[in-house]
């Protein structure tokens, strides 16, 4: 029989609160930069005439994307770090990835106190991988529609 711990819920949840809030304000200064960027090239006329036209205005989205998911990673870890789970950046940072991208190694477990920091950073990291992936697949939408405009239909 397993010894039930006691896993405190309102400071973690309050200080996980804080930090979505954060990673939210984080991915849409993301999404942001990339649809001012598809909209600058289709203001220049370089979307929608080439494969190789598109492709750099698909990965520039994409690494923004990117960027941001490893920006918010790197907050959750120094928040971790604040609070004392993990005394190494580089280890919060690898125990973070593994709950943001909702791997779950569990090679690396936080304490009763901060333990329910894990299932908040994991849903916080689907979520936002659902936005990543929605504003990345009507990017290429588009592009698809502006290249072959007999799609529209």
């Amino acid at each position: 029989m397993t010894q039930a711990l006691r896993i405190p819920i309102l400071l973690p949840l309050a200080v996980g609160a804080v930090v979505i809030l954060c990673t939210i304000f984080i991915h849409a200064m993301s999404v942001a930069a990339s649809l001012k960027i598809v909209r600058r090239e289709r203001r220049l006329g370089r979307t929608g005439r080439s494969f190789w036209s598109d492709f750099p205005v698909v990965v520039i989205a994409m690494l923004a994307t990117l960027a941001a998911h490893l920006i918010e990673i790197a907050l959750w870890a120094e928040v971790f770090v604040l609070c004392g789970e993990f005394p190494y950046f580089g280890t919060a940072y690898y125990h973070s990835a593994v709950n943001y991208t909702t791997l779950g190694y569990g090679d690396l477990v936080m304490t009763p106190h901060w333990r329910f920091l894990g299932p908040l950073e994991a849903a916080n990291g689907m979520l936002l991988f659902g936005v990543s992936t929605a504003m990345v697949f009507a990017l290429i939408q588009w592009l698809i529609e502006a290249r072959f405009g007999d799609l529209r239909q």
